[in-house]
């Protein structure tokens, strides 16, 4: 579960670059993009996060009380201090890069079509 998690995690974050390779990839980022400023703006838990820790528990390790990111990633990449203005921003980062790399697929199909 670590494992998808993670995976969705990098999907939602660098999908774009395999939108501007494959145009129809899109179809599967965008939903992630969404779902990931959500939880990013909301302050949410991601349903993988309750499933992970009930396998955990299964298995007869411990399970964690905060959220995926905040147990796994934010000690990794987020710094010490991370406030709701500072995830604002990391959504609105991830929303203007994906923005971006859109319009570079957009572009580049657009080309195609016309050659």
């Amino acid at each position: 579960m670590l494992v998808v998690h993670f995976a969705f995690i990098l999907w939602m974050a660098l999908g774009g670059f395999a939108v501007v390779w494959r145009f129809a990839l899109a179809w599967l980022h965008l939903p992630a993009v969404a779902w990931g400023v959500w939880i990013e703006v909301t302050h949410g838990i991601c349903p993988l996060t309750p499933l992970e820790n009930s396998l955990r528990v299964s298995a007869g390790l411990a399970g964690y009380r905060d959220s995926f990111v905040d147990h796994y990633i934010a000690p990794i990449i987020y710094p010490k201090g991370l406030t709701g203005e500072h995830q604002l921003v990391i959504a609105a980062v991830l929303v203007g890069a994906n923005v971006l790399l859109y319009g570079w697929a957009l572009s580049r199909r657009r080309r195609r079509e016309r050659a």
